[in-house]
């Protein structure tokens, strides 16, 4: 199911050139290729799915305010990506691994990720990170394209093991310029593995512009790998429901991998540690919010009679209970001592292990000595 790609110059960043089922304003279109996956969404689905947008997105506000408050040592936003994250996660199954990215929030959220899971590891707290094997979802990776890499080797392992799992490795525009990411597609396409490539392009690459690294759309590059490739608008959850269930369903039959390029937004900076305004226009900013994936859904589901203040007030509170207790995970973690980074290294002491604890101590007491 390849969206339809014409090769002129500036269709990289071409943001009407994609699979679509609601419009910027909120009105339902039909698309015959995608529509047959949503059939049973209606919208009392749609606004569970509104509600997810909403969580994550507030996730993310109190992400960037602990970060600013000296909470946390780093925050990477996601503002404006929600409908790539939540559209794609909720069409897969529990059993179903996936290897997301440092920006993947609502990933991590749908796959049932505790308020601490969110926090703690932008705090460098010990064993910070979720148990990959209660999400089946491997801790966010910062190398950039990495976890293409491991996708696809956990997806030759469910050859191996003949179940009908899936894989999902989600990585940037910019990451798709990496090798990692096509030695990955390599193996994938050699090997007809049950993976499937989710490429959140948001138009930057830190300071970089996908015009910069892509003269032609990310999701062209797939079929030169041998791989079907879907073209999606990000930011509207309905087709990257409806884009993932196609993926998965074509990977799960013996198919082999998929790729799919959700064309969507960062509204925000690539960490908070970067200032946008440096290298972005405000103008495009204030373009793509007009885009914004939870308004989208609002407004449908307000012309459906499914939207009133009741649900509006629910979605508020259920927001600000999970705003408090990500607040509180982070405000109510205990930093262990530093010199305790040596007690899990090995299951039994050795004699080298001491030195360098002995080493490590008195370096600490010399710092204690100079605030003194």
């Amino acid at each position: 199911m390849t969206h339809t790609l014409t090769p002129t110059a500036d269709v990289a960043t071409d943001i009407d050139d994609v699979a679509r089922l609601l419009t910027p304003e909120g009105e339902r279109i039909a698309d015959a290729e995608l529509d047959r996956y949503v059939r049973d969404v209606d919208a009392a689905v749609l606004r569970e799915l509104y509600l997810d947008m909403v969580l994550v997105r507030r996730i993310d506000k109190e992400g960037v305010a602990l970060q600013r408050q000296g909470q946390l040592a780093l925050w990477p936003p996601c503002e404006g990506q929600e409908a790539t994250q939540i559209g794609t996660a909720r069409a897969l199954r529990g059993d179903d691994f996936v290897f997301p990215s440092y920006r993947e929030t609502g990933v991590v959220y749908a796959r049932g990720a505790r308020p601490s899971d969110f926090v703690l590891a932008w705090r460098g707290e010990e064993h910070s990170t979720y148990d990959p094997y209660e999400l089946n979802t491997a801790t966010q990776q910062i190398i950039i394209g990495a976890q293409a890499l491991h996708a696809v080797g956990y997806a030759m392992g469910i050859q191996r093991d003949e179940t009908d799992q899936v894989s999902v490795a989600y990585f940037g525009d910019g990451a798709s310029s990496q090798g990692d990411v096509n030695e990955a597609m390599v193996f994938a396409s050699s090997f007809r593995s049950p993976v499937v490539f989710v490429c959140s392009n948001n138009q930057w690459a830190i300071s970089e512009p996908v015009a910069v690294q892509a003269k032609f759309p990310i999701a062209g590059r797939a079929p030169g790998f041998g791989i079907p490739s879907m073209r999606v608008d990000g930011n509207d959850v309905l087709a990257c429901l409806a884009a993932m269930r196609w993926a998965t369903d074509h990977a799960r039959r013996g198919g082999g991998p998929v790729f799919i390029e959700a064309v969507t937004y960062r509204i925000g900076p690539h960490t908070t540690s970067d200032d946008p305004t440096r290298y972005r226009d405000r103008d495009e900013v204030e373009a793509w919010r007009r885009r914004d994936p939870i308004a989208r859904v609002e407004a449908f589901l307000r012309a459906q009679g499914a939207f009133d203040d009741s649900f509006a007030a629910e979605v508020a509170a259920d927001a600000d209970r999970l705003a408090g207790e990500v607040r509180a995970a982070a405000l109510g973690a205990t930093t262990r001592a530093p010199i305790t980074v040596f007690d899990d290294v090995y299951a039994e002491a050795h004699t080298g292990l001491d030195e360098e604890r002995s080493r490590f101590q008195a370096y600490l007491d010399a710092l204690a000595e100079e605030v003194r």
